[in-house]
């Protein structure tokens, strides 16, 4: 129990010098945060973020209010790791449900215990689909299922048995089942403290006479953040990014049309990559197809390879960020969300073409364009003239002011004025004569002497 002992430690070095405005004593708050739902990116984020508020608010004991299904072995082994890491004892409360990689955040805590009722176990890894996954991940999940049980004081071949159906422990496991423990089973062999039926009665047993619990509540900026994360609202994000750039390309230089796509990147990016959805391979697949669209655009004539290319690394890159995949590798990912986030894309895109054939002549119309943008048409029909001189020189002859190489400055009588030639070179001090008058230059050619 080498682990529980260096806790200790540094619990007391915390509860000696740690002081927070606004609690009266460090020594008397119980922290309680919640598992109540599926292991996944946005769960690890919860639990990353509610052990730091543990810290801030002084607790004296963490309390993990658990009931949950399972979930993605590699968030539930950053949670596992952070708990064993952490300086404050934590405590877990199974009220139902330790599925699978609940199993292993539950071993990876100071104490367990279960509810009347209650389940542990069954941590054998499984794909999308409900069938086990390749050997090489139930070797990983076992091994670590091993460690964290020997971390904890914990028979390290029970921890191993909830993995792997073919391990016999004589008395306790069958060959070709999973290892799963009731409350009072687990209580018998080790895997559970005590039969509680409340949070209270669990600061009761560690000897909190007065004290006073602590629920952890996401902010508000992660609730906006959780808000973002909903497939509605990320479709309707697609939707601007993907309207955005192509008002922007239509009436280059308004800036609205860009500026509204950027902030809707931002809004959608941002999220999924706080969530550790979005990985940054993701985000440069993403900004790579924006860049082959823009050489397309601007560099290449017409729609070909860089265009197409570019607009399947944009949704691609949009419809990847919403899935928790391992480079490519869907295995652990469910079907459901890999339809939700290509639907998500797809429907956006559609909402954005659908914006720009009806939508395009109505902004076009609008108040708004009409003061952003230069809408009036200076015809000549209306009194409008390129026309520059106070007077015309069309006939008069004079000499190049300046040398013509075809422009340049020319002199009549006393006016300097602007000139060009039909490309003939005029040096300074010949004689010309004006042919033309167009805008603020005067066409002229050279006076054969």
């Amino acid at each position: 129990m080498l682990i529980h002992s260096v806790k200790r430690l540094l619990l007391a070095g915390f509860l000696l010098f740690h002081t927070v405005p606004g609690i009266a004593s460090t020594s008397d708050t119980v922290f309680v945060m919640e598992i109540r739902d599926v292991i996944d990116p946005r769960m690890n984020r919860y639990v990353e973020l509610a052990l730091e508020e543990a810290i801030n608010v002084g607790a004296r004991l963490v309390i993990i209010d658990m009931d949950t299904p399972g979930g993605a072995l590699n968030d539930a082994d950053d949670i596992s790791t952070a708990i064993l890491e952490f300086p404050i004892p934590i405590h877990v409360f199974i009220n139902k449900d330790a599925a699978s990689a609940g199993a292993l955040i539950s071993i990876a805590c100071d104490s367990i215990y279960m509810t009347a009722g209650a389940r542990i176990g069954a941590a054998t890894v499984v794909t999308a689909d409900g069938t086990a996954a390749p050997d090489k991940y139930q070797s990983y999940m076992r091994s670590i299922m091993r460690s964290t049980a020997e971390a904890n004081g914990r028979d390290p071949q029970i921890a191993e048995a909830m993995v792997d159906e073919n391990l016999e422990i004589l008395g306790i496991s069958k060959e070709g089942e999973v290892l799963t423990f009731s409350t009072s089973e687990a209580l018998k062999h080790g895997f559970c403290e005590a039969e509680v039926s409340s949070i209270e009665e669990i600061a009761q047993r560690q000897n909190m006479s007065d004290y006073t619990v602590y629920k952890y509540q996401q902010n508000n900026v992660e609730k906006v953040i959780a808000f973002f994360l909903n497939p509605f609202i990320s479709g309707i994000l697609i939707l601007v990014i993907v309207g955005g750039i192509y008002f922007e390309l239509q009436t280059p230089g308004v800036g609205f049309p860009i500026l509204a796509s950027v902030v809707a990147a931002v809004l959608y990016l941002v999220p999924y990559y706080l969530n550790g959805l979005a990985a940054n391979w993701e985000i440069v697949l993403f900004l790579l197809g924006l860049v082959l669209i823009a050489i397309e655009v601007f560099v290449i004539p017409g729609f070909g390879l860089a265009g197409i290319s570019g607009l399947i690394l944009t949704l691609g890159g949009l419809s990847l960020v919403m899935i928790n995949n391992d480079a490519f590798d869907f295995s652990f990912v469910p079907a459901g969300e890999i339809m939700t986030a290509v639907l998500t894309t797809l429907v956006g895109l559609l909402g954005a073409v659908i914006l720009m054939f009806f939508g395009g002549v109505g902004f076009t119309e609008s108040k708004f364009f009409r003061r952003v943008a230069l809408v009036d048409i200076q015809d000549s029909k209306q009194g409008y003239t390129s026309k520059f001189q106070s007077r015309s020189y069309l006939g008069e002859t004079g000499v190049a002011y300046t040398v013509l190489r075809p422009s340049g400055k020319v002199q009549i009588g006393d006016d300097v004025l602007d000139a060009y030639t039909r490309g003939e070179f005029v040096a300074e001090g010949e004689t010309i004569k004006v042919i033309g008058e167009e805008g603020t230059s005067l066409k002229v050619k050279k006076m054969e002497t």
